[in-house]
């Protein structure tokens, strides 16, 4: 059985890693349209992440790809290692 979500409730969501460190609030999603399939999560950082600092990544939105998302419940918890590599990419 699939379980559904109405998109305004994951509206504002908070994004940590899988190690406890806060990334950020959930902006948007990036959704396949031909698919339906959510492929990325647009986040709003937190300035004050540490995780984000040790990326050393300096955008105030950042894609997450949804592939590193290991599970959602009152927060959307995200792979350290995605987050990391995403400062390598600049």
């Amino acid at each position: 059985m699939y379980k559904f979500a109405i998109a305004r409730q994951l509206a504002t969501k908070r994004v940590i890693t899988n190690r406890g460190d806060e990334v950020g609030r959930l902006s948007d999603l990036l959704v396949d349209e031909n698919t339906g399939n959510i492929e990325a999560l647009i986040v709003e950082v937190d300035a004050e992440s540490r995780v984000i600092k040790k990326a050393n990544l300096q955008e105030r939105v950042i894609q997450v790809p949804y592939a590193a998302v290991t599970a959602v419940s009152d927060v959307f918890i995200v792979d350290e290692r995605e987050i990391t590599s995403l400062g390598s990419q600049q």
